[in-house]
């Protein structure tokens, strides 16, 4: 059986779309950087390569083993809808942002990717993980890579896993024991 340990980076701040920007994450609650340590497994740690993701990993890290950072766990890539707020996007292309929260399934933004697109690329990353990692891992990730990690455990609809709440620092357990998936904590907060 392999265990994830899925983290959301800290917080941001930003109030528009951040996908794949590289922007840096707020890592001064060191008493809630510190419970999650402690509630973590001794385990291997990897992230996404953003930053956001990276030094959230390095802060929980401490004698933890770390793997190679991977692309594969970004978050979904908003395209030319980065780092806009929802009112400047529904201002310049209201239909279009319509379409993509009624099906992000099957809709992007322009240049981005869909829900479906980042699903495939991030369950790749996890499959790759299990074939290399048996017992826990802890992945530090985004909203959209955990949350389309807690739909395949599901096996739910998008429209169903976007109810969940995943919030920064917190902790999503998701389990593969070879044949099915489950779900044993989602968002849960150290």
């Amino acid at each position: 059986m392999t265990r994830f340990w899925w983290v959301r980076h800290g917080p941001t701040h930003r109030k528009g779309m951040v996908g794949w920007s590289d922007v840096a994450a707020d890592l001064s609650d060191t008493a809630a950087i510190a419970r999650l340590h402690d509630h973590l497994p001794d385990a291997p740690v990897i992230s996404s390569d953003l930053i956001r993701c990276v030094t959230t990993a390095d802060a929980i890290q401490k004698d933890r083993p770390r793997l190679p950072h991977d692309a594969g766990l970004r978050e979904l890539n908003f395209g030319a809808w980065e780092l806009k707020t929802a009112a400047e996007i529904e201002a310049s292309h209201p239909e279009a942002i319509r379409n993509f929260w009624d099906r992000p399934d099957l809709n992007a933004a322009p240049g981005g990717e869909s829900w479906t697109d980042m699903t495939t690329r991030v369950g790749r990353a996890v499959d790759r993980l299990i074939e290399t990692q048996t017992g826990d891992v802890i992945v530090v990730a985004h909203f959209g890579a955990i949350l389309g990690q807690v739909q395949r455990a599901l096996a739910c609809p998008v429209s169903e896993v976007l109810g969940h709440k995943i919030d920064n620092l917190s902790v999503t357990r998701l389990a593969f024991d070879g044949r099915r998936w489950h779900a044993e904590a989602i968002n849960h907060i150290p």
